[in-house]
Formats: C-alpha cells, sequence, structure tokens
C-alpha cells in the first residue's frame, strides 16, 4: 500500500491506496479519527452498491445508512443534493455523524459537497471506485454539481479524513472506465511529472492489463502530483488551475453534448489535444513534443468520435470557471512535465484549436 499525505493551511490528510482497504475500512477510519462518533452515512451509487456493498458493510458493527445516487452526470444536481440531505435529516443525522463517498467521480463530487453543506459541514471519507475518481476527483477539496449553464458551477472546498483508493474494486470497471480515467493520470505527468509520461509510454500492456503493481505505481505517482500540488494552492489562486489542463474544451464538449456521449476522461483527453494544438502553435512546445503526447493520448484510447461544431464548442467554453473578469485563461504545457496558464488566448486560437480537436475526433 502506498500513502500520499495532502498537506494545506487549511487540512491534512493521507490517501491510502492498495488492494483490500474497503474490506477493513471501519478500523481504518477510526485509527484516523478515534472511536466513530455518531451515524455512518454512505453515499453511494445502485451498481456499486451491487458489487461491493457487501465487502464495504463487514467491518461495521452496526451497517451505515446507505443513501442513493443515480449514475449519470444528468444527476449531479441541486437538487439531488436536496434529495439526499432530507434522506439524511429524516434518519436523524447531526453534527457528529460521518459522511463517506463510496463512488466514483460523481458519486465523490457531491457527497463531499453534501458534507460540506448539511448542518454547515460534516465529516466525510472519499472511498473512490474507479480509476479517474482515485487519481484525481476524490483528492484536493474540490465538490460540487452542475448548473445548466455550466459544468461545476456550484460547489465548495471540504477536504475529506481521508482517501482510501482500493484497487481491488478495478477488477469490475469496464475497460472504457479505466482508458478514460488513464486519461487523467497522462494530465498529471505532462503538467507536473515527465518520468510518469515515460512510464505510461513504455508501460502500456501491462497498464492496460490492468497488471496490479503497475496500476498501483501509476495510481501513486499521479496523486503525488495533485498533492504537491493542491499542498502549494489549496483554493485554486494559481498554481492549482494547471491541474485543468485540458478542461476548458474538455468540459465545453461534455457540455454541448449535454453529458450524454462522453466520460469525463474522455472529454479531457480530447481537451488536451485542443490544448496541444494551442500550446505548439503559441511555441510552448515543440511540434515532436506535440506529436509525442498526443499519441499517448491515442495509445490508451480510442476517443470517442465528436458531433458538435467548433462554434458551439469554443460558446460553452466562455463558462469556464477560470475565467475571471472577462479575462479567459486556458492551461498550456511547457515542454514536458510542467504546465502554465496564458491570459491572452483569443477567439480565434480557441476555435482553431476546437476544429484541430474536431478534425481528429470526426475521424475516430
Amino acid at each position: 500500500m502506498q500513502i500520499i499525505r495532502v498537506q494545506t493551511p487549511s487540512a491534512k490528510y493521507d490517501v491510502y491506496a492498495g488492494a483490500g482497504l474497503i474490506d477493513s475500512l471501519r478500523p481504518r477510519i477510526e485509527r484516523i479519527a478515534g472511536r466513530l462518533p455518531g451515524r455512518v452515512f454512505v453515499v453511494t451509487s445502485p451498481p456499486i452498491w451491487a458489487l461491493w456493498g457487501e465487502p464495504f458493510v463487514a467491518s461495521f458493527a452496526e451497517p451505515p445508512v446507505a443513501l442513493f445516487l443515480a449514475p449519470g452526470e444528468k444527476h449531479k444536481t441541486m437538487a439531488c443534493v436536496e434529495k439526499l440531505a432530507r434522506q439524511m435529516a429524516r434518519a436523524g443525522a447531526d453534527r457528529g455523524s460521518l459522511l463517506i463517498a463510496f463512488g466514483g467521480g460523481i458519486v465523490g463530487d457531491v457527497g463531499g459537497f453534501l458534507a460540506a453543506v448539511f448542518m454547515r459541514g460534516i465529516p466525510y471519507i472519499q472511498a473512490p471506485t474507479t480509476f479517474l475518481a482515485q487519481v484525481d476527483s476524490s483528492v484536493g477539496g474540490k465538490t460540487g454539481v452542475n448548473l445548466p449553464e455550466g459544468k461545476n458551477l456550484v460547489g465548495s472546498f471540504h477536504h475529506p479524513l481521508a482517501v482510501f483508493a482500493d484497487t481491488t474494486v478495478l477488477g469490475t470497471l469496464p475497460d472504457r472506465e479505466l482508458r478514460a480515467g488513464l486519461m487523467e493520470s497522462i494530465k498529471a505527468g505532462i503538467i507536473r511529472d515527465r518520468g510518469l509520461v515515460q512510464y505510461m509510454e513504455k508501460r502500456a500492456p501491462k497498464i492496460l492489463a490492468r497488471d496490479a503493481k503497475t496500476l498501483e505505481k501509476v495510481i501513486a505517482a499521479s496523486i503525488r502530483v495533485k498533492a504537491a500540488v493542491v499542498s502549494r494552492d489549496e483554493r485554486e489562486g494559481g498554481l492549482r488551475m494547471i491541474l485543468n489542463f485540458g478542461h476548458t474544451l474538455g468540459h465545453a464538449i461534455e457540455q454541448a453534448t449535454h453529458y450524454e456521449e462522453l466520460l469525463h476522461g474522455e472529454a479531457v483527453g480530447w481537451g488536451m489535444i485542443a490544448a496541444l494544438r494551442l500550446a505548439q502553435k503559441r511555441g510552448t512546445i515543440t511540434r515532436g513534443q506535440a506529436e509525442r503526447l498526443e499519441k499517448l493520448i491515442h495509445l490508451y484510447g480510442p476517443l470517442p468520435a465528436l458531433k458538435v461544431r467548433a462554434a458551439k464548442a469554443v460558446a460553452a467554453a466562455g463558462g469556464d470557471k477560470k475565467n475571471i473578469g472577462g479575462v479567459r485563461r486556458f492551461v498550456v504545457p511547457l515542454g514536458i512535465g510542467n504546465a502554465g496558464v496564458i491570459e491572452d488566448v483569443t477567439q480565434a486560437e480557441l476555435e482553431d484549436a476546437a476544429r484541430y480537436m474536431l478534425s481528429q475526433a470526426r475521424g475516430s
């Protein structure tokens, strides 16, 4: 098992990555939080609970109260948060209760936001079950839900007591979900860890075959990147923005396709390809570097084809949270293993990047 410390001005906690964590969750939580002070609630999805509910519950003397969130981005809403909060209230939850978010990134975002706002904040644990959630969304304290106008526009920073990334549960993860999650690891390598890029280039067959030790190394390296960035910039005042590499147009095409055609990691994959085009045109990376990184992204594909117009994708990018005071911010790589934010991206540059992305996407 690998243990990675996240330390920010407002929180200190560990991320545990390894096999067999779910089976012994209660004693692990008690070692961190002391004796469980009140009722335990778990936000999860019906498919995850059907697969892993039994081993999850096994270590608890009193079974946690299960709260169910239907799968899919369309359920990441304020209405669903209110529904879950009312269920908690009716079940007797109070400020001494503990919430566990047990599922993929959507469950983690909604569960974390619910913990942040219920009675103005209760403690919670992240127990991510998808590769993407394990390497990215469960770490860093970001929680939130979507609005029709854009993704993650309502949310809060609320750090978990700990994150338990059990690699055992990845055994039931569909191949498409695994490949989508690996896009976030590619992102982590591009922005902060050249060695991770090289490792993923060389070990692709083992990674895609789910070799346990190889996957654990990728997960731990990805988490270390995020932990290091979050520890230096907790509230996304500057450096943390680089974690959004690929997300500007990635989020935009998710919104433009009504969150129905792509998994989040797939959208990020296409968004990274667009960002690489913009970076090459700007001269922050060479053509050779851009081609190398595009090849790596496609190696962990295939990414699904897109049916969206460039103008629509660019228009959707206008609501990106990185844009402040009318300034359009965009994350680009500065070589391999480094990244920065540029603040003078033009409409023409965005349209060119979107057209390039879509020229590849239509041929997928």
